[in-house]
């Protein structure tokens, strides 16, 4: 009792006083300190069972090994298991079990495979140790040969194989095994399920999602609140946001106050998660007033606000501009005694950045003691989308002298500082050592942001040579940048070849001929304008007319 009670000071204490001790006694009290995580406490008591000549059991030999793999005692347990063979004690499934866990979570996964080929009698729940082991280090043909070969296979046999290959990036091959799941008419639980809209979601397959949403519906697991959430996230980035409102609406909010009280905790979270996953899903889908007033909404129902939906509210303020809500969202941070992660700074810094407030981020990212890539190019970001270049390419140099490794979007937006900052040999430098130094290969925003780079500076027969070198004339969002390079420098001439070449990849685009357009315009050829605006009104190409908007209460 007082083990379990996890009072090991009183249960010591009992254990003390008593004149006869019994191997379930010690076993007890080696258990117990198991659970609360003082493991060399619990294999001393061991080693003093075995000195006083307490023969142990298969319970005791088990907490002995959870010590030893919770505590990562990988030299204590080889002792133990040794003892063992040396003793001829004879390994049930429970013991051998728990042998094969120790070896895998102490990343002995050779020992646990010796283990497993020795053992003719294999159980379900050894395989599905072995299979979760080889899947968490890579070995997937290794995982699913010992699947194959499994004559029976449970519930957490399919959902270990599941999560393992979505986990490793084999989507597709998870699908496959989920429907043969369904063939061999499997046992689903509520688990199951979760990976299973997760997967559908992964791979943006709305249609199955609906069919198991239907499932979940006709076998009554559809109030279960970890899958309610989960169906409002495959929804959502399904960009089905509508029927994920649908799956949100029926949570339990008409409650009176009484009914309300009797909610417990567990509830109250899992009410946060199912709130969240909507609030995130408006965000996703560009419906930045529905998050906002979800957002709003949730603050008055009394349902706490997590990190994660902070976050997410940052971003959308981030990304439209509502300097306003944003700061309201910062005040409400410290207000609920979140403390700024990486992750939150990241965004505030990102906030304050694209809402103009340059100051307020860099006060935020000064405050921060540990930073990571993640702030760093968001503070690197915001000096080049203020177009002071120079101060970005300088903050990347101090990030370089920390020792912090840039990834892919920091060199797009020390590529865009140097282009705006008209530092055409930086880019050059930093660009060539992305790829060598960093190992980082180029995608179309690096090459968008060097043709951009070269075109601002007047280089235009270097972006031609660029295309070629690279193979980007496939590439609309190159052509369209090298394009308005040529309206920038007036060179006519080659506005037009490169014009061609856009609408050859994009004949049905108005950004082209408005460009084109533009460009005959300030060049004074009149007659060649209205050609070009000809041509839209032929092909039926429209102009989308320019919006601008204001906040207003």
């Amino acid at each position: 009792m007082y083990a379990k009670f996890r009072d090991l000071g009183s249960a010591q204490k009992l254990f003390d006083e008593m004149s006869v001790r019994d191997v379930r006694t010690w076993t007890v009290l080696v258990s117990g300190f198991a659970r609360i995580g003082l493991f060399r406490v619990g294999l001393d008591h061991f080693s003093r069972m075995i000195v006083l000549g307490v023969w142990p059991n298969g319970f005791t030999l088990s907490s002995v090994f959870k010590c030893c793999s919770s505590g990562g005692l990988v030299r204590n347990g080889k002792a133990i298991h040794g003892w063992i063979l040396k003793n001829g004690f004879g390994l049930d499934a429970v013991l051998r079990n728990s042998i094969t866990d120790f070896y895998v979570k102490c990343e002995e996964l050779d020992c646990a495979k010796k283990l497993l080929e020795f053992n003719e009698d294999v159980d379900t729940v050894l395989c599905n140790i072995m299979i979760g082991a080889n899947l968490q280090s890579g070995h997937v043909v290794n995982s699913l040969d010992l699947f194959r070969r499994m004559s029976t296979k449970d519930v957490a046999t399919w959902n270990t194989v599941l999560s393992g290959l979505m986990r490793n990036g084999f989507d597709r091959m998870a699908l496959e095994i989920l429907y043969e799941m369904v063939k061999e008419q499997a046992c689903f639980n509520n688990f199951t399920y979760t990976i299973a809209l997760s997967l559908v979601t992964s791979l943006s397959m709305l249609e199955i999602g609906a069919q198991i949403h239907a499932r979940l519906i006709r076998l009554r697991f559809y109030d279960n609140e970890y899958i309610r959430s989960s169906l409002i996230d495959m929804y959502s980035k399904c960009g089905a946001i509508d029927k994920a409102s649908l799956v949100f609406k029926q949570l339990p909010l008409g409650l009176s106050q009484k009914q309300r009280s009797k909610i417990n905790r567990e509830t109250t979270i899992m009410d946060t998660v199912s709130w969240s996953s909507m609030v995130s899903g408006y965000a996703q889908n560009g419906r930045f007033k529905e998050a906002i007033d979800m957002f709003c909404s949730m603050i008055r129902e009394g349902i706490g606000a997590d990190k994660y939906i902070l976050t997410t509210i940052v971003s959308v303020c981030a990304d439209y501009g509502l300097l306003d809500f944003g700061e309201q969202m910062h005040g409400l941070v410290h207000k609920t005694g979140h403390k700024l992660d990486l992750v939150l700074c990241s965004s505030l810094v990102d906030m304050y950045s694209k809402c103009g407030s340059l100051g307020n981020a860099r006060i935020i990212f000064n405050q921060t003691a540990t930073r990571n890539t993640v702030l760093w190019t968001a503070i690197i970001n915001g000096y080049a989308f203020h177009g002071l270049g120079r101060e970005a390419v300088r903050l990347f140099e101090l990030m370089i002298e920390d020792d912090i490794q840039p990834n892919e979007i920091t060199f797009v937006a020390v590529l865009t500082a140097c282009s705006h900052a008209g530092l055409v040999d930086e880019g050059r430098r930093y660009f060539k050592a992305m790829k060598e130094d960093y190992n980082i290969k180029p995608g179309v925003e690096h090459f968008t942001c060097m043709v951009d780079l070269f075109g601002r500076a007047g280089h235009l027969d270097e972006i031609k040579n660029f295309i070629n070198e690279n193979e980007l004339s496939h590439l609309s969002s190159v052509w369209r940048v090298y394009l308005s390079s040529c309206r920038l420098h007036k060179n006519y001439d080659m506005g037009k070849w490169v014009s061609e070449k856009l609408l050859e990849l994009e004949p049905f685009d108005a950004e082209p001929y408005v460009l084109l357009s533009n460009m005959c315009g300030t060049s004074n050829k009149w007659e060649e304008s209205a050609r070009v605006w000809n041509l839209m009104q032929k092909k039926g190409v429209r102009k989308h007319p320019g919006q601008s908007w204001i906040q207003y209460n």
